[in-house]
């Protein structure tokens, strides 16, 4: 029997109270593709973060070709040809794609630098794995897509046997996300050894020969592609079946906001172009667009972080001038933003200081912060919403990507928002967190909370919106009923084609 080229035996891992990875194994043949599927905090990452050397192990081997690779030695792994892409990339934005490829493979006492080997080994490979890039392109101005590319390729650089992808279609567009799995497919038939992290179901049915599932830090089951199905395996990855909640028909209440010929101007560009659009107590409205289409700045100027340039603005019937922050959330505008990361959450911070961190006053006297009272609200959030894989004094960088955004939400929830606005809200949640976070946001639709959902996901406007409005190059297009917009014309509407005639003639 042939030897896999990589296995991992018994490994376990244990963060304080939590069990992390609890004794698993798992193997990889050359020339395979193994989807490593999970919820968001299954310990997914954690398990190749212990292959890649950046963990310890506390039980457990790792054996490439048969033999096993000292631990905690990232370059060891990088010698033994184990390549890894992170989800967030580390690169030099003011390098070229050479530079950043180059980097940490020269010794520093080394005269004369390899330039020429260098790009004749870049170039080879990229020719050979379909990775084709500009050399002297900087990183800066490539796109996220472009920018993964590299990270590819320095892992590749590295001579890596053996590619590790954690989460790559997270920061992807649908497009870029295709081409990217037409891409690993034939780097596998040249050879090479993939793994990668996922919780998206489509993806892992149409890329992975086999899918190891992992649930709560313990390997649950492990399928070929070939043999199971997307209700099986979402069945497998939560421990239960997975139903996304339905939209009942509502008896909308109220105009809560209105916007009328709105224009958002930054560095001297019409971000958004004399739009127009309400909102009502007890409705969704989607919106639905390509990204870079101004929606960012749609959910921005509804929170309060940009101001309009022209046009009106009502909140709850009365004329306003531009809200601060403050403003915006005194007024009960929550809000869920797209980047959770880097907007939603410190992660330096504890749990509890981000569920209070918009809302200080209410959590203190005389200018000081009430620990007690700011904890104790996080444990309710936390219970309220369940937030998996901390405490309220853990720090927030620890919980998984799902955790967090259940975090924001629950914070913004728990005490009922007369208007929430939805950015991306289950942008990178495994099966499960989208059906908590969905059925979360119709329960505040329910209750007569105003929603704006923007989502570059079709699927899920149309299960939570009551009105949709497609944005193109910074305008808004007339509002459709939730029976007007099926699939087709909503994508017609972002392309741009929306006016009546061509919607009518559909």
């Amino acid at each position: 029997m042939t030897v896999p080229i990589l296995e991992i035996s018994g490994v376990s891992k244990t963060f304080g109270a939590n069990h992390a990875n609890d004794d698993i194994s798992m193997s990889l043949a050359k020339g395979e593709i193994v989807a490593l599927l999970g919820e968001n905090g299954a310990g997914k990452t954690t398990l190749m973060n212990i292959l890649f050397g950046h963990y310890l192990a506390d039980a457990g081997k790792v054996l490439v070709d048969g033999q096993e690779l000292p631990p905690g030695k990232p370059r060891e792994a990088i010698r033994a040809g184990i390549g890894m892409v992170h989800q967030h990339f580390s690169l030099a934005p003011n390098l070229t794609v050479l530079e950043n490829v180059m980097t940490g493979t020269e010794p520093l006492w080394l005269l004369k630098s390899g330039v020429n080997a260098a790009r004749g080994k870049l170039t080879a490979i990229s020719e050979r794995f379909g990775l084709r890039i500009d050399p002297d392109a900087r990183v800066g101005d490539l796109t996220v897509g472009e920018q993964q590319r590299v990270e590819i390729l320095k892992a590749l650089y590295n001579d890596a046997r053996i590619l590790v992808l954690d989460e790559p279609t997270a920061v992807l567009t649908n497009i870029e996300a295709e081409r990217l799995f037409i891409t690993l497919k034939e780097m596998a038939q040249n050879g090479l050894s993939l793994i990668f992290i996922s919780h998206k179901l489509d993806e892992v049915m149409a890329a992975a020969d086999r899918i190891v599932v992992l649930r709560g830090g313990r390997k649950v089951a492990e399928r070929k592609a070939s043999e199971t199905n997307k209700a099986e395996l979402a069945e497998l990855m939560v421990g239960h079946r997975v139903k996304r909640p339905i939209r009942t028909p509502s008896a909308p209440g109220d105009v809560v906001f209105e916007a009328i010929d709105v224009t958002v101007r930054t560095g001297g560009v019409d971000r958004l172009k004399s739009v127009n659009f309400h909102l009502r107590a007890g409705e969704v409205l989607g919106i639905i667009g390509v990204s870079g289409n101004g929606q960012t700045m749609l959910a921005k100027l509804l929170s309060g972080t940009v101001h309009r340039s022209e046009g009106e603005m009502l909140l709850f019937g009365k004329a306003i001038g531009d809200l601060s922050v403050a403003e915006a959330i005194a007024a009960g505008i929550g809000r869920i933003p797209e980047d959770r990361n880097h907007e939603g959450a410190i992660g330096e911070m504890a749990i509890w200081e981000n569920a209070i961190l918009e809302r200080l006053p209410s959590f203190s006297k005389h200018g000081l912060v009430d620990r007690k009272a700011g904890q104790e609200f996080a444990r309710s959030v936390i219970e309220a919403f369940d937030v998996r894989g901390g405490t309220p004094t853990s720090r927030t960088r620890l919980l998984s990507g799902g955790n967090m955004q259940k975090l924001i939400l629950g914070r913004n929830l728990i005490n009922r928002p007369r208007i929430l606005v939805a950015a991306q809200p289950a942008r990178g949640l495994d099966e499960g967190a989208v059906a908590a976070v969905h059925e979360r946001i119709l329960e505040a639709r329910n209750k007569g909370t105003a929603v704006l959902l923007i989502s570059e996901d079709l699927d899920e406007v149309m299960a939570l919106a009551d009105r949709v409005q497609a944005i193109v190059g910074g305008r808004l297009s007339p509002s459709l009923t939730a029976e007007e917009a099926d699939a087709r014309t909503l994508g017609l509407m972002m392309a741009g084609e929306w006016k009546a005639e061509a919607v009518n003639a559909l």
